[in-house]
């Protein structure tokens, strides 16, 4: 047990780190190739955010644990609204001003309905890998579009700031890039080896353990980045962050797992967390939009979401000492 919690432990300090390093050199490389700061932000950041979970799911999928590459994907999307946005908007109010985040949170609300009515069936088929990952493919070629288009808009702005600040020459971006990408793949096979002994040493279901541990694990790189750019007063780039986070697990990392791996899983898993995840998802819709001017999280709002996010946690805690005891 302790070897396992120790596994687990490492793994997610150096998973972290080394997602942090992938993302710099990754946004750095864009930079140096011409691509505009806020299709940084929309595609690179968003990829960079979830890789964790995508390497995590994608490694649990292929050695034949699918509930812990669901319960990842899922569990992160949980963990970043209601742990991360939440914290976040208690240590300082989020408002949004980007329009590009606003066009975003009705594709999100949408993208989470369409992956529930894909998986109602109680089964992540082969098929609805490749389905989800179709939408995905769709949803990148709008967010080209999107970030060509728009050039004035308030997270492109608040990310040139961010990039300007972490300038490094090509060739060192190229190195982290590369560096960040092997430790973060490395960590992420210690991770899963972990979750799996853990799983299996309290004799808990995979996806239990992918839902809380390992969510937990792979979403704190979201975590670390949205707390330093809302003290930074950087919002949009904190709502950034988990918005494009999510579609990118709800699409691509479900998607990757489903084609490598077919699931099927209890109806306590589409009745409790997916509907979880989409109740979630509506709130933080009708948070953050702004029907009548610019849309904003407040500390009490902040403050609804950790508190829900804190008795769901608990919640499965106490399912997971139930089945173990």
């Amino acid at each position: 047990m302790l070897l396992s919690l120790g596994a687990i432990l490492f793994g997610l300090v150096v998973l972290v780190w080394s997602a942090d390093r992938f993302i710099e050199g990754a946004a750095a490389t864009a930079r140096y190739f011409g691509m505009p700061p806020l299709l940084i932000g929309m595609v690179i950041v968003g990829f960079g955010t979830s890789a964790p979970e995508m390497v995590v799911s994608s490694l649990a999928s292929w050695q034949g644990n699918p509930g812990i590459a669901l319960g990842n994907a899922y569990g992160s999307n949980i963990t970043n609204i209601g742990l991360i946005l939440g914290l976040t908007a208690l240590i300082s109010p989020i408002a949004v001003h980007s329009q590009v985040l606003r066009k975003e949170l009705p594709v999100l609300t949408v993208v989470t309905v369409v992956a529930m009515l894909l998986t109602y069936d109680l089964q992540l088929t082969r098929l609805d890998g490749w389905l989800h990952l179709f939408f995905f493919a769709g949803l990148m070629g709008w967010s080209i579009w999107e970030g060509l288009r728009q050039r004035d808009d308030k997270l492109g702005d608040e990310m040139e700031d961010e990039l300007e600040q972490h300038a490094m020459p090509l060739n060192r971006a190229l190195f982290w890039l590369l560096i960040g990408l092997l430790v973060l793949i490395a960590s992420s096979r210690l991770l899963v080896w972990g979750a799996i002994a853990i799983a299996h040493q309290l004799g808990v279901s995979d996806l239990i353990i992918g839902l809380t541990i390992v969510a937990v694990g792979t979403s704190l790189p979201e975590l670390a980045s949205s707390i330093i750019a809302v003290r930074k007063n950087e919002h949009d780039i904190a709502l950034g962050n988990v918005i494009g986070s999510n579609l990118f697990n709800t699409l691509a990392v479900v998607g990757i797992a489903g084609a490598i791996h077919p699931l099927a899983f209890e109806r306590t898993v589409f009745v409790r967390d997916m509907a979880y995840m989409g109740l979630l998802t509506l709130i933080l819709f009708l948070f953050s939009y702004g029907f009548r001017g610019p849309g904003r999280i407040n500390r009490y709002e902040g403050a609804l979401l950790l508190t829900g996010y804190t008795g769901y946690t608990v919640y499965l805690l106490t399912t997971v000492f139930t089945q173990s005891g």
